[in-house]
């Protein structure tokens, strides 16, 4: 069997990246990245176009193993790395060890993956609209495989090797799953041609394509995996304002000036971000073009739960900007009173004066 197994890690780095203001990227110049298109589809499909730098070959633990690292630039604020070791195994139980590989100096693939971006992000200042901390990647492993080493049809392949397919995408030994969990595991999967196969699970994927050409279908999968990673940077930032707001919501005497104002603003820029996310989710052929890849990311999407995290980060959303509104209208409220109420205090004084001066 060969291939190459490649590890996603996806970094919600800002709000936005003008990709056409960047000019260098870890002194390496980007290029557009594109697929190639073997299926029918239209021929002005609005593909993502993240810009590619490909990084020196880093030295992995496992003898003779070189790691090369890939980075995707997207527009949208996300850089995703991605990690690829090739490999020439007997079986697919031999896969196993590399769920967990660290490199020669001993530094797990993820840490490397941070360095990387935080690198990455050093030459993307410029071009980073309202940057923030670095947060914690989402992570996805990806087996690919182009030599399956026997001649059958791939359905007919997977049919025989249910359980090790299972067991190597779920970290398990062989023949302890319960059947019920094979099924699971295996739900979701897709194929174009009998020389193709894609089988998605929560937390590893395996994609075969004996043709050679497999970057259509990693493509599709790392656009999944960057889209659950903005959800949850989304869902972090409700959380903060959501514990935030019993603070801010706290009735104060005479409180007539707040930042209720500006925070509604963020939460507005923010429902735009989840806006544009949800579109992308809920007519992803429209973004494809390609009905086959377009399967394969609604078994992503389903997989991963994006409908889900969709509908909590939008309920959220909706009950925060409810109760900041309602907090804003009370201060309005106040302020009207105490305006009238000085109106009323300056006609008083008014009448007064003209009571007085008539004595």
């Amino acid at each position: 069997m060969k291939g190459e197994v490649v590890y996603l890690y996806a970094f919600d780095v800002a709000n936005e990246i003008i990709t056409g203001k960047v000019k260098e990227v870890l002194a390496s110049t980007p290029v557009p990245f594109e697929i190639r298109a073997d299926h029918t589809l239209p021929k002005d499909i609005p593909l993502y176009k993240p810009l590619a730098i490909e990084h020196s070959p880093l030295s992995a633990a496992l003898a003779g193993m070189q790691v090369r690292p890939l980075i995707h630039v997207y527009d949208v604020g996300v850089v995703s790395i991605a990690m690829r070791i090739a490999f020439d195994v007997k079986s697919l139980a031999d896969l196993m060890p590399l769920h967990n590989i660290q490199l020669a100096n001993g530094q797990r693939l993820e840490h490397a993956a941070r360095d990387l971006c935080i690198e990455a992000c050093k030459s993307l200042e410029k071009a980073m609209i309202q940057a923030a901390p670095l947060p914690e990647p989402e992570a996805y492993t990806i087996f690919c495989l182009t030599d399956i080493g026997a001649k059958q049809p791939l359905d007919a392949w997977m049919a025989e090797h249910r359980q090790d397919i299972a067991a190597l995408l779920t970290e398990n030994k062989p023949g302890i799953l319960s059947e019920m969990q094979v099924a699971e595991v295996l739900r979701i999967h897709r194929s174009y041609a009998h020389t193709d196969l894609t089988i998605i699970d929560w937390d590893a994927a395996l994609t075969i394509d004996l043709t050679g050409y497999v970057e259509d279908t990693l493509y599709v999968l790392e656009l999944a995996n960057l889209q659950l990673e903005e959800y949850r940077v989304m869902d972090q930032r409700l959380d903060r304002y959501l514990n935030k707001a019993y603070e801010d919501i706290q009735p104060r005497k005479f409180q007539l000036f707040g930042k209720y104002p500006a925070i509604l603003r963020s939460l507005r820029t923010l429902r735009v971000d989840v806006t544009k996310l949800n579109d992308e989710i809920t007519h992803i052929t429209k973004f494809f073009g390609d009905w086959y890849l377009a399967r394969v990311y609604l078994g992503a999407r389903d997989r991963f739960h994006l409908n889900q995290w969709r509908n909590s980060v939008e309920e959220r959303l909706k009950q925060i900007d409810a109760l900041y509104t309602v907090a804003h209208t009370e201060i309005s409220n106040q302020r009207m009173f105490w305006l009238e109420m000085l109106i009323a205090i300056f006609f008083a004084i008014d009448l007064l004066s003209i009571f007085l001066l008539k004595k």
